[in-house]
């Protein structure tokens, strides 16, 4: 849990915005969207069942015309029984005293035979038969008409009712049906309305009713008003709202928070020490972030006053320290000098020598110093070939008269080193320089510098003086000898490398410049 919470604190702030937005908003949406569908669904029903009462109610219409004729031509048919007369007229007479039943009819024997008929009946008409007390209905569609028979007492009475009577049925109980259509027992079917097209926003339903208890079936075509794009749209709005908060937050964020912080950024990521913090013109409309960006210049004028306060104390601190660097070396020369002027009035050799190696120790700290004054100057470090050759033109301008031929020869790389090492660098080749030219007058010596590595160097010293003779075994001068360069090996933190003529250590230098 913890990972994913340091992961989402990585994330943008236009980013956690539209995740806790989408968070907290779209669930909402979602059951406003579920909401809104079970609505239109439920409105969707509710059309459907209107459509199919309308269908039912259009049946029913069809039904009951069909019921009220053939119940009218019954009572006239039947009244008529055994009277003397024309039938014909009496049903006429009878069926007249009736509101809104058929005029036509025929009158038939009960072999079928007929006896009369009234308006535009054809005689032929269907020969089946129908016992008293029965019904048959049946549709003939190239007349255009449906026709119900009855039986009577003394015979059948047949009726018609046409297309245009069934049709007007129909519309005086549902003008909205679209289409009708009746079919009889022997499947033979009559369009009492023919199929319309649908009206703009309307949808038809089809359904199918029986009637005049069973004997035909009515399918109809109901129109009804369903869902527009306007209702179903509805059902998207939740959403599409939560897409809009969603998206119009991110941009006011990224707008108002994120974009003027990312300028701020940039200007500040490009600044420079020593020039001024130049901000953008305009950081939004938000007066936190523009409060936030004169902060940033109140700290980097601070930053840029207090660097050059510090600017002036480091030189302060630089010329003192190149102040005391030369009364030091000021120093050093004028004990360098008290030494040569002594031991020139020295009254005994030995003194005169005692001065003298004195002097040379006290010159070679000073090259040292010298060379360290130039690394604190220029934060390089301290040259180790200038100050062997520095340190060999010394020794060879204070060599003994009876040394006077000596010769030393330098083979350095320009490498760089601390002042400790530079200090235990110098004095040991002034010891090893020193022992082999009062050892060994007119004797050369030899003074190699290699880097061994990147972090260290080999630095000998190789002469003849420097092998051992029997001589040499436990004088007191060699025995001083190897405890001072041993001393200054150790200081070096080397083993000290002791062969035939040939003393070597390993001293620290700086890596390569590139």
């Amino acid at each position: 849990m913890r990972a994913v919470l340091r992961r989402f604190d990585d994330w943008a702030t236009g980013t956690k915005v539209l995740l806790l937005l989408s968070a907290a908003l779209l669930p909402l949406g979602i059951a406003l969207a579920w909401t809104t569908r079970n609505g239109l669904e439920a409105s969707e029903q509710a059309v459907v069942d209107l459509a199919q009462r309308k269908g039912f109610s259009a049946a029913t219409g069809i039904n009951a015309l069909i019921a009220r004729n053939a119940l009218a031509l019954r009572i006239a048919a039947n009244s008529v029984a055994g009277s003397p007369g024309d039938p014909c007229a009496a049903i006429s007479r009878s069926l007249a005293l009736t509101p809104a039943v058929a005029q036509r009819f025929t009158f038939r024997r009960p072999d079928g035979a007929v006896i009369c008929r009234n308006g535009e009946m054809q005689a032929s008409t269907d020969e089946r038969l129908v016992a008293p007390g029965a019904i048959d209905l049946w549709v003939a569609p190239q007349e255009r008409a449906l026709f119900y028979r009855v039986g009577v007492i003394d015979g059948m009475a047949t009726g018609r009712l046409t297309q245009d009577e069934l049709a007007a049925a129909v519309r005086d109980t549902e003008p909205t049906v679209r289409a009708v259509q009746l079919r009889d027992s022997q499947g033979a079917t009559l369009d009492v309305i023919g199929p319309q097209s649908e009206r703009s926003g309307e949808r038809s339903f089809a359904s199918s009713f029986p009637i005049a208890d069973g004997r035909m079936q009515v399918a109809l075509r109901t129109a009804a008003r369903v869902p527009g794009p306007s209702e179903q749209f509805a059902v998207l709005l939740p959403i599409l709202m939560f897409f809009v908060a969603a998206l119009g937050s991110w941009l006011l964020v990224k707008l108002l928070l994120t974009r003027p912080l990312s300028k701020l950024q940039r200007a500040v990521n490009e600044y420079r020490p020593g020039e001024s913090l130049v901000l953008p013109e305009r950081l939004g409309s938000a007066e936190e972030i523009r409060s936030l960006g004169r902060s940033f210049e109140r700290a980097v004028d601070r930053i840029e006053a207090s660097e050059r306060t510090m600017v002036e104390a480091l030189e302060g601190q630089r010329r003192l320290v190149r102040e005391v660097h030369h009364r030091v070396k000021n120093n050093l020369q004028v004990i360098a000098s008290m030494l040569s002027i002594h031991g020139r009035s020295a009254a005994t050799p030995e003194s005169r020598d005692a001065y003298a190696a004195i002097g040379r120790r006290v010159d070679a700290l000073s090259v040292v110093h010298r060379n360290h004054f130039a690394e604190v100057e220029e934060s390089v470090g301290i040259p180790l070939r200038p100050l062997l050759v520095e340190l060999a033109a010394i020794l060879r301008a204070s060599v003994p008269d009876k040394a006077h031929a000596i010769a030393i020869q330098l083979d350095a790389e320009p490498l760089f080193t601390t002042q400790d090492a530079a200090v235990a660098v110098s004095f040991f080749v002034t010891e090893v320089v020193e022992y082999a030219m009062l050892s060994a007058p007119g004797t050369s010596i030899e003074v190699e510098l290699h880097r061994l590595s990147e972090l260290a160097a080999m630095l000998t010293v190789s002469s003849p003086a420097l092998v051992e003779n029997e001589a040499d075994e436990g004088s007191r001068a060699r025995e001083q000898f190897t405890r001072v360069i041993g001393g200054l090996a150790r200081q070096l933190r080397s083993p000290l490398e002791s062969k035939m003529g040939r003393l070597g250590v390993n001293l620290p230098v700086f890596p390569e410049r590139s």
